[in-house]
């Protein structure tokens, strides 16, 4: 598995699918379009300062300002928007064929919940922060907001689309090689917006069918990783299927060791950054919903650790 795209902040130029190809090809037009903009109007500028009677008296004429100030902009902003518009039509969630994967995301402060649906909708499996595909399929997203509006935008796979509280939004994304591709919210939504990151990694489809096949409830054995996890607290918030912790207010911890990230795409995972984000989560990312944990001391901060990052 590569990391192509892992970098931050996220390739907005480098489209790994075919419904992020138009949006670039429109973003190109659009900074050249813009650039060329800039250009002319120094160049007018420049003119008015530093030019001849002449040219001034030429530019500054009614023929001029007919021209260049209102029928040139009207023909190609129009054009513009009509291209634009064929060129992103592909994009539509409305052209949909029933053969994509389905998958429900829903954006929280500041956070995602992930729900793996099957071809009727009904839910398969649940996580969080962290979006696995096949490769080669459509991905038909549907975007929901559980508190503010959200943006979801992973920039090589797709385009952004808006989250908005009572309203569902659809959106399709695919990736065209195996790899890991880093997202982001893109509407400001209080607090640590700027801390509320997104993963997909697609998997060659046989690759993908094991990862499926892998995501079984947690066997609830005994230790004090787990003891702790259920006294202390932990289970009012989160659940880890197979044991007696339910909470819903978190994300789901069932398989939260083999997660790439932690705090929704803000830290590697492992049982370092594991255990420094259960001692103090608002260190890390202020103002997130999860509380500082100061009681522990560091054998028991360490055998939590340790249990969770054996969730796989």
């Amino acid at each position: 598995m590569t990391s192509a795209g892992s970098g931050w902040p996220p390739a907005v130029f480098d489209p790994a699918g075919p419904y992020s190809e138009p949006v670039t090809t429109l973003a190109w037009a659009l900074l050249l379009g813009g650039t060329a903009v800039l250009l002319v109007v120094l160049a007018a500028l420049w003119a008015a300062l530093f030019g001849s009677a002449k040219l001034k008296a030429r530019l500054g004429g009614e023929r001029a300002i007919w021209i260049l100030g209102f029928a040139f902009p009207a023909v190609v902003l129009t054009g513009l928007l009509v291209w634009g518009l064929m060129l992103t039509s592909s994009l539509s969630a409305t052209r949909v064929t029933g053969q994509e994967m389905r998958v429900k995301i829903i954006g929280e402060m500041w956070w995602w919940r992930v729900h793996y649906q099957d071809e009727e909708g009904r839910e398969t499996l649940r996580d969080a922060n962290e979006l696995h595909i096949p490769v080669g399929t459509p991905v038909l997203l549907e975007l929901e907001a559980a508190d503010v509006i959200h943006s979801f935008w992973v920039p090589r796979l797709g385009g952004k689309k808006d989250m908005i509280p009572g309203r569902t939004n659809r959106l399709l994304i695919q990736a065209d090689k195996p790899g890991i591709y880093k997202g982001q919210c893109a509407e400001y939504c209080g607090g640590p917006h700027a801390l509320m990151g997104f993963i997909v990694v697609a998997h060659a489809p046989a690759d993908f069918a094991r990862w499926r096949a892998s995501r079984l409830p947690a066997s609830e054995g005994k230790g004090p990783g787990l003891s702790l996890f259920l006294s202390s607290g932990c289970a009012a918030c989160h659940t880890i299927r197979g044991t007696p912790a339910n909470g819903l207010a978190g994300p789901d911890l069932t398989h939260v060791g083999s997660r790439q990230t932690l705090g929704a795409g803000i830290l590697p995972n492992n049982p370092g950054t594991m255990a420094g984000w259960v001692a103090d989560a608002q260190a890390i990312k202020p103002g997130n919903r999860m509380p500082a944990y100061h009681q522990f001391r560091s054998e028991e901060l360490r055998a939590l650790s340790d249990y969770l990052v054996t969730l796989k």
